[in-house]
């Protein structure tokens, strides 16, 4: 039991603050502790601690009756390695849901490159390499990217990095990071755009807003995203694939940030 990885507000807090998270008030790790659900998350671990990669996810969608409706399915190619890019719009069904319809397809020979805390579990450790951009993994994060694309692995990622928002009521991906443009020309892969059809709850729109123009750096809204997975229990989703897009598209006639927005488009445009 003591291998199992489980979620502790108060050891996160003692590790983080030192002698000063006794000062933390009660009612906060409380409230902290409820909005990502921290007994039914470790419930669930501790009950799916022998399940690994798709079985994991099976298991997951099935605690919370997610199922998806697959458009497209046809344009799933068979031959050669390819780069999957979606929009990002919830966190966890979005992400989990891409491995499992990607995973079976394809006999499990997907990498994931994220970075959401959801996606540091180890039974996810076959298909997801956690990326993050601070700490002493940041240091090898130009090695993982090149290895992960330089793999016989079909990779799937979520260039926006971060969850969608929304902004004078449209919800949509911030910028597209220019990463997999660059990698798939190097390593000659075709563009796959998928569209994830869902959305967080009102409240996470507004304080992801409220955030950015207080100018807070600590993205406050992630805080939220376990409650977010919760909220999104017993839903439906539509992913909608779009035709492989040839790796010599992206040529020198646009820098690779605006072939990214150009995918972002046509990503959108399978809505």
């Amino acid at each position: 039991m003591s291998d199992i990885i489980r979620i502790d507000v108060d050891a996160i807090l003692a590790a983080k603050a030192g002698k000063k998270a006794k000062y933390v008030p009660r009612f906060l790790v409380s409230y902290l502790k409820k909005i990502i659900h921290q007994d039914e998350v470790n419930e669930f671990l501790r009950d799916n601690s022998d399940k690994f990669g798709l079985d994991f996810i099976r298991s997951f969608m099935k605690y919370f009756n997610n199922s998806f409706e697959i458009r497209g399915i046809e344009n799933l190619p068979s031959d050669g390695r390819f780069t999957f890019v979606s929009n990002h719009p919830l966190g966890a069904q979005d992400g989990l849901g891409l491995g499992l319809i990607l995973g079976e397809h394809y006999d499990g020979k997907i990498k994931f490159l994220v970075n959401d805390l959801l996606m540091n579990i180890p039974q996810l450790a076959s298909l997801f390499i956690p990326v993050n951009k601070t700490g002493g993994q940041s240091r090898n994060l130009p090695q993982q990217v090149a290895a992960a694309f330089n793999s016989d692995d079909h990779i799937v990622m979520f260039p926006a990095g971060i969850c969608s928002r929304k902004h004078n009521g449209v919800i949509r991906d911030l910028e597209w990071k220019k990463t997999f443009i660059v990698k798939s020309v190097q390593t000659q892969r075709d563009v796959v755009p998928i569209h994830f059809e869902g959305e967080n709850s009102k409240f996470f729109y507004r304080l992801a807003n409220l955030n950015k123009l207080l100018g807070i750096k600590f993205n406050i809204a992630m805080l939220y995203l376990s409650d977010e997975m919760y909220k999104n229990r017993n839903k439906k989703f539509t992913v909608t694939i779009g035709k492989p897009i040839p790796w010599q598209t992206f040529d020198s006639s646009r820098r690779p940030a605006q072939w990214a927005q150009y995918v972002q488009d046509i990503v959108y445009g399978l809505k």
